[in-house]
């Protein structure tokens, strides 16, 4: 494997139908309900919960600016506060920009700012999800699947 990249894993489908080792595995992830994120390295045993969960997610490699703008817009403190500039600086020393770039080159992590939530709540993608829908794979023109650095447009979409 090249050099260790963040991946962004996106929860398509909800509760109904799915096998208890896949609900499972979404609560490991923190994947409480359609529509959440969360941002984690590309490891084997992260790898290996995606294959357990590939018919009900969507994945692929995030970029700075995307995560950037998801921290901004969707990062919530306790008693769903938002998460402000002014909070990293009083908590880790450092501005939005500085953690986003840190994070990238996983010096940081985000358990590191103390009471952040370990996932995002997203909205629904503005103009919907692909022409196929959310039961296709992204490569037969879905929604499901690993989908490379396009997870970075259809988050935008949705933040």
């Amino acid at each position: 494997m090249g050099k260790q990249q963040r991946i962004a894993i996106i929860r398509i489908k909800g509760k109904p139908g799915l096998k208890k080792s896949v609900k499972d595995t979404f609560d490991l992830l923190r994947l409480y309900k359609k529509n959440h994120v969360v941002v984690v390295s590309n490891t084997p045993a992260y790898a290996g919960m995606l294959t357990k969960i590939q018919d009900a997610v969507t994945w692929g490699e995030i970029d700075e600016a995307t995560f950037k703008m998801l921290l901004q817009k969707r990062g919530k403190l306790p008693r769903k506060k938002p998460l402000t500039e002014q909070y990293l600086k009083e908590k880790c020393k450092m501005t939005l920009e500085q953690f986003c770039k840190e994070f990238m080159a996983f010096k940081k992590e985000l358990k590191d700012i103390p009471g952040l939530k370990l996932f995002f709540k997203l909205n629904p993608p503005v103009h919907g999800f692909e022409r196929k829908g959310i039961k296709t794979p992204f490569s037969m023109g879905g929604v499901l699947g690993y989908r490379k650095e396009k997870i970075n447009e259809i988050l935008q979409r949705m933040i």
